[in-house]
């Protein structure tokens, strides 16, 4: 019997030791100089493989439960540009308005954070219509682990599909700014480039900027961004490469650095810093303020 149990112990040893010298490596982060050197490379889709890792997993940790209550807007349904049925939840002007306000949520999805953000925009603008996005077609994640299979399922068509649905729900004629976080902060950038001449006004918060310089010349409009500088998605070094191409290209944009890691801005990030959000916001808001009219 002692013989017997020796012999399973020994295996278990071998076996745990020999997992572990061929483990193989957890993914990391994409590194700055990758993305300033892919500038061929579509960053929305290096971003998405950057967001399957469990290193952009762990800046994230679950979202406390919050439930919007008494809102004033309401679940819609459009058509995006494939055809196919597209959401968001919409904020109508209480006077009839030309002015969009597009808001992008997080890796998360449209939860009520994005919704309590897209009524708090409705109240201190005024006469703007509000639409915040549902990149996710209905679903919405509680954990870092859904949120990467949710990322990782949002594919790139899918989006700009969406997005351009959404463009057209509001109008040839309206104009068109843009918010977002995170995952939203990049396509705050890049609902903006694809609105053309409609865009008014893009806030980006921590996101991936457009490294693509003939994308990037494109943009019809001023940006306001907020960052990190302990942030490592995106890095500084990628945030001052994004303000340096901006500048080359003519491109008017304004960028606020606190000393604050990822998703700074969110109440349930354990990097949440109060004093930087409340800054940024107000910033925002006057951003927002003074771009329509």
């Amino acid at each position: 019997m002692k013989k017997i149990l020796f012999i399973a112990l020994a295996a278990f040893a071998t076996a745990a030791f020999l997992g572990y010298r061929y483990k193989t490596p957890e993914p990391e982060l994409l590194t700055p100089s990758c993305y300033i050197s892919c500038f061929n490379g579509d960053v929305r889709e290096q971003f998405r493989q950057e967001a399957a890792t469990p290193a952009f997993a762990m800046l994230h940790e679950a979202p406390n439960y919050y439930k919007l209550e008494n809102p004033t807007g309401e679940r819609i349904s459009f058509t995006a540009a494939d055809g196919s049925t597209a959401m968001g939840y919409e904020i109508k002007s209480k006077t009839k308005s030309n002015k969009w306000i597009f808001v992008i949520q997080e890796w998360w999805g449209l939860n009520d954070y994005i919704k309590r953000e897209s009524e708090t925009l409705s109240k201190e603008l005024g006469n703007v219509n509000v639409l915040a996005l549902d990149l996710y077609d209905g679903k919405v994640a509680a954990t870092p682990d859904s949120a990467m299979k949710l990322m990782q399922g949002a594919k790139t068509d899918r989006i700009e599909n969406i997005v351009k649905g959404g463009l057209a729900h509001a109008g040839a004629d309206a104009k068109i700014y843009t918010i977002g976080w995170c995952f939203g902060g990049m396509w705050s950038l890049q609902t903006s480039l694809l609105a053309g001449k409609q865009a008014m006004g893009c806030v980006m918060y921590y996101g991936r900027p457009e490294t693509n310089l003939d994308k990037l010349k494109t943009l019809n409009c001023d940006v306001i961004g907020f960052f990190g500088n302990k942030d490592q998605s995106p890095a500084p070094a990628v945030v001052n490469k994004f303000e340096a191409d901006m500048q080359l290209l003519g491109k008017k944009i304004t960028a606020y650095k606190y000393d604050a890691g990822h998703g700074f801005a969110n109440p349930s990030n354990p990097s949440f810093n109060k004093e930087a959000t409340e800054d940024a916001h107000t910033k925002a808001v006057a951003f927002l303020k003074d771009h329509l009219n």
